[in-house]
C-alpha cells in the first residue's frame, strides 16, 4: 500500500508509540479507503467532532448536549459514539461509547429530536440519552448514518454543533 513509512509503522504495531501518530498519512487512508464514500442509501457517511459550537475541544471534565433534529437522513439508523481524544480509541472503563436511534431506551422530543449527552455523570431524567466521558481528557464524537440518503449529501438536512450545557 503506497503510505508514508509512519503509518505503515504505526498500523503495525496499531498505533502502539504515543509519540507518534501520523496523522496524516492515516486521515488520508481512511478517506480514501473506508472511511466516506458518498452512495446514497448505502453503506454509511461519519461526521466527526472534535470541538464544541464555541471552537473549544471538547473536554471529558464538562458536560455537552448534541441536538439530533427529527428526520435523520438514514435507511437503517444513526448512532453517536465517544472516542480518546489523545488514543482515537474507546474512552476506557465506560459502560457505553455510544448512543443510536436503535437504542431501545432513548428519550425522543416531542418534535422528534433527540438530546443526547456527552459528561463523565449522567444528567438526571436524562441517563437514557448520556454518553460517558473520562474527566482526565479530551475526546472527540463520531456521529455515523448507516444507510446515508441524499438529503444528508444535498445539505438540506444539518447536524448542529454540540453545546457545553
Amino acid at each position: 500500500m503506497p503510505a508514508v513509512p509512519g503509518l505503515m509503522d504505526g498500523m503495525q504495531s496499531s498505533f502502539g508509540d504515543p509519540n507518534r501518530y501520523p496523522t496524516d498519512g492515516r486521515g488520508t487512508t481512511y478517506s480514501m479507503a473506508f472511511f466516506c464514500p458518498k452512495h446514497s442509501g448505502l453503506g454509511s457517511y461519519y461526521l466527526m467532532a472534535t470541538k464544541d459550537k464555541e471552537g473549544r475541544p471538547l473536554d471529558g471534565g464538562s458536560t455537552y448536549r448534541l441536538t439530533v433534529p427529527p428526520n435523520v437522513p438514514v435507511r437503517q439508523y444513526w448512532s453517536a459514539t465517544v472516542y480518546d481524544r489523545a488514543t482515537h480509541g474507546l474512552v476506557r472503563d465506560m459502560a457505553r461509547a455510544s448512543r443510536s436511534s436503535q437504542s431501545p431506551d432513548l428519550q425522543v422530543n416531542a418534535n422528534g429530536s433527540v438530546d443526547i449527552y456527552f459528561s463523565p455523570t449522567a444528567t438526571p431524567t436524562k441517563e437514557s440519552n448520556w454518553v460517558p466521558t473520562s474527566s482526565e481528557g479530551e475526546f472527540e464524537v463520531l456521529f455515523r448514518f448507516y444507510g446515508p440518503e441524499k438529503s444528508l449529501f444535498e445539505k438540506t438536512w444539518r447536524l448542529p454543533d454540540i453545546e457545553k450545557v
